[in-house]
Parts: structure tokens; sequence; C-alpha cells
């Protein structure tokens, strides 16, 4: 029996060496674009973290993996969900410790073209954005050494990691760039306003009316923070939302008084999926959203913005009629293809 002690040993290192010896490493990186209709404009990709097919798979296997939180119960999908124009369909989002967030969980799409990111602008890039909310107590909750230690024995990420960045030792930069490279790619191009502009359809009489209304001084009056293609001019403003508004908003990152209570302009871009709206998730329906623009801006609301020039008496005043002609327009902003695409779907 004692000679087969050593027998047995040397047998189950050789049958271990030969199991690993099956994992396959390459690295040999596809470098690839996004495919962009002519009238959008060109994605600056960052140098170091140019865009894989490879770093584009591993971002998003983690975009959907449970073991970036602490209890191994969220993933980023969680608060961002494909059918919501990966937004969050509640106003707060809770965390795996059942503490509520106090903004609304903002739509991932088209973040290719975004220079800083959160509600008030205090991460300036995609790669720095992503490694927050693991790390955040009343979100997921994880310490990033602590995920590495969970799936440092994992063939699928070691394998993965490898791939997309030639390395054994994976760290949070690794992972937090190819999920930036994963959501670079969620581009929303292909609304029934965007087959309108390229020709491919109509519109009713009522969208149409709906969409002079959105580019009208006299009408809507949204064109000045939500027009052109991307549905926002990413800057900071307030909207005169609240008389005594509370949270400070951009204000809170600059420490300069002139940006208090002021938030970034989110695109208006799959409106009809991303309910609720505002940073605070305050209004459930895109109703609600035309009715305050309307007939209940508050006009005293600190450091309001000048381009909200009907302030004075309320909002633009629209009528019964001239709103659901607005929410027709504004209705041609979805995306079907875009919150079910395969490509974005939980890979596991």
């Amino acid at each position: 029996m004692n000679k087969l002690i050593p027998i047995a040993f040397i047998f189950l290192i050789l049958y271990s060496c030969r199991k690993k010896e099956t994992i396959s490493y390459y690295y040999n990186p596809t470098y690839i674009s996004i495919d962009l209709p002519a009238n959008f404009p060109p994605i600056e990709i960052p140098e170091d973290n140019p865009l894989t097919e490879e770093g584009v798979l591993l971002g998003r296997h983690l975009f959907w993996e449970p073991r970036l939180s602490g209890d191994n119960s969220m993933t980023c999908a969680s608060c961002h969900l494909p059918q919501n124009a990966f937004s969050d369909p509640d106003a707060l989002s809770t965390g795996i410790n059942g503490i509520q967030g106090n903004r609304n969980s903002m739509v991932l799409q088209n973040l290719a073209w975004a220079n800083d990111f959160f509600w008030d602008g205090r991460v300036l890039t995609l790669e720095e954005q992503v490694l927050l909310p693991v790390m955040d107590s009343t979100e997921m909750d994880e310490n990033w050494t602590n995920f590495f230690n969970e799936i440092k024995n994992d063939n699928l990420y070691t394998t993965l990691f490898y791939n997309a960045f030639q390395t054994l030792s994976p760290d949070s930069t690794h992972a937090a760039k190819a999920l930036a490279q994963f959501l670079r790619t969620m581009v929303s191009t292909n609304s029934k306003y965007d087959k309108f502009l390229r020709n491919e359809t109509t519109f009713t009489p009522q969208e149409i009316a709906g969409f002079d209304s959105f580019n009208s001084l006299s009408g809507g009056d949204c064109f000045h923070c939500h027009g052109g293609i991307l549905g926002t001019d990413y800057s900071f403003k307030n909207n005169g939302l609240d008389q005594n508004p509370i949270d400070t908003g951009r204000g809170l990152v600059t420490n300069n008084p002139l940006d208090y209570y002021k938030f970034k302009v989110p695109s208006i871009r799959n409106i009809e999926y991303s309910a609720p709206y505002m940073h605070d998730g305050r209004f459930e329906t895109i109703d609600e959203v035309i009715n305050f623009y309307s007939l209940e801006i508050h006009a005293n609301s600190p450091n309001i913005d000048p381009l909200i020039e009907f302030a004075q008496q309320g909002g633009v005043q629209l009528n019964p009629q001239e709103r659901i002609e607005l929410k027709a327009f504004l209705l041609t902003l979805s995306d079907v293809e875009f919150i079910n695409n395969p490509n974005f779907s939980d890979p596991h």
C-alpha cells in the first residue's frame, strides 16, 4: 500500500498538468470599429483602449457578472436593464445592502460620444466611471481584489482576460477597459426618426407636427438642449424642477456656486423605454414630463438655465393637442433593435 501512495501522487500531478495544458491562451486581438450612419459624428476611441472583439466580449461578460457584487446577487444589468434602454425602471435603485441611492440610474446608450459621466459629471472617462458602482456601498459593494480572487481559478475568465489584454494577472484597470469597450459599442442609431432622416420612412401628420414643435421657439422649444442627432448637448443645466432644490448636483463636484442644482442633460433617444425621468426619477410618464415643461417650471429656481425662456409663465404653454403631437414625435426616437440587440445580452 505504501508503494502505491507516491505512484498515485505522481499520477495526480501529471493529470493536473495535463488539464492545465488543455487551456488555450491566444493573444491576437481583432481590432474593430463601430459602424455608424453618415449623419452621426465620428467616435474618438482612447489610444490606450482600442476596441477589440476580445475586449468587448470580456466587457460583456463582466457587465452580466454577479460576482462583481459583494454578495454575488447583482450585476451591472440589475440597474441597467435592456428593456429600459439600459436604465432602471425604479426611480432610485437599491443596492445589495438594501440602501437606496439618491439619483436615477442613467441610460447606457451612445456613451461613446460622452465626455463626462453621472448626473453631475464627476468622472471624465468611461474607464473611470465603470469602476465606481462596483465599490460603492450603496450599490454593488464589492472590492475589486475580492472579485479577482473569486475568479482566479475560473478558466473562462483566465482565457478572456488573456485574449483581451495578454495578462494572466488582471486587475481592475483591465476590467475597466473591457467594460468601457463593451459600453462604447452600445450605440442607438436606428429609430424611426433615424429612418425618417435617411428617407427610409415617413412621419404621420401628428409626428410631423410634433417634430416642428420640438424645433420651434413658439412650440415645445426642446431643441436647445435636446437637438442634434444624439438628443443631448451633454451640458449641465437647472431646468427649474424645484423652487428650493436640495440636491446640489454639478455644484458639489466643481464647488462653483454657479453650478449648483445643475444636472447633465440626458439624451431623449429611447425615451419611451427609459422611464422614470429626471435625475431623481420623479416623473413616471412622458406626459408628466411634457406637462412640466408646459406649465410647471419654477422660474425662481436658483441658477435656472437662461434657455428655459418661458419660465416666467410656467413653461411653453402647450395645449393638450400640441402635447399629444410632441409626444408622438418623441416616440419616433424609440430604437427597438437597440434594446433587443443580442450582442448586448447575457452571454453566460
